[in-house]
């Protein structure tokens, strides 16, 4: 009985219960927004980059004697939800030089805090093996990352889209030989 008596003297003070209450309010939003970015569920980063520009031998080549470069697909794979709803596909562009892209085309998924593109080695069963490739340029539309010269796309074989606050695999692609 006396909780409630006590309880109903501190709600009848209200110069403590009023500031307490939106304190606590204040609080409970810099967690959901600020903390767990909640707000970047409502908002889409789109991007629509074009495709990549190598630095390859043709562009430097005078106009008298162009240099043919072929831009190939080495290899490509289809985004699968997994924590959020992912769709797209991914390819990695090559000229020849070494110098490699990953391409993200009609790609979509949820926005979020904290999101990086890693080429992952699915040998490991998880992302403890990866290559960071930056971050998430848009949740939606076709961007682009430069994949680091050397890196071995037959062991970091699998593009994830990875949520770094929350370790959240958002949704991945394995890629495969064309």
């Amino acid at each position: 009985m006396r909780l409630g008596v006590t309880m109903r003297q501190f709600l009848r003070n209200t110069k403590v219960s009023i500031p307490l209450g939106i304190g606590v309010l204040a609080l409970l939003a810099w967690v959901v927004f600020g903390v767990f970015g909640v707000h970047l569920l409502f908002v889409d980063d789109e991007v629509n980059e074009a495709l990549p520009a190598f630095d390859s031998p043709a562009a430097a080549a005078p106009a008298a004697a162009p240099v043919e470069v072929t831009v190939t697909t080495e290899v490509a794979g289809s985004f699968v939800s997994r924590e959020h709803e992912t769709t797209g596909r991914a390819f990695v562009l090559g000229d020849g030089s070494g110098q490699r892209f990953l391409r993200f085309e009609e790609f979509a998924t949820s926005n979020g805090p904290d999101l990086n593109v890693y080429l992952v080695d699915s040998s490991t069963g998880d992302v403890s093996d990866f290559v960071d490739l930056g971050n998430l340029k848009g949740n939606i539309g076709d961007q682009n990352y430069e994949i680091p010269v050397g890196t071995d796309l037959s062991k970091y074989d699998t593009v994830v889209v990875w949520c770094v606050r929350f370790s959240a695999n958002f949704g991945d692609a394995v890629l495969a030989p064309v």
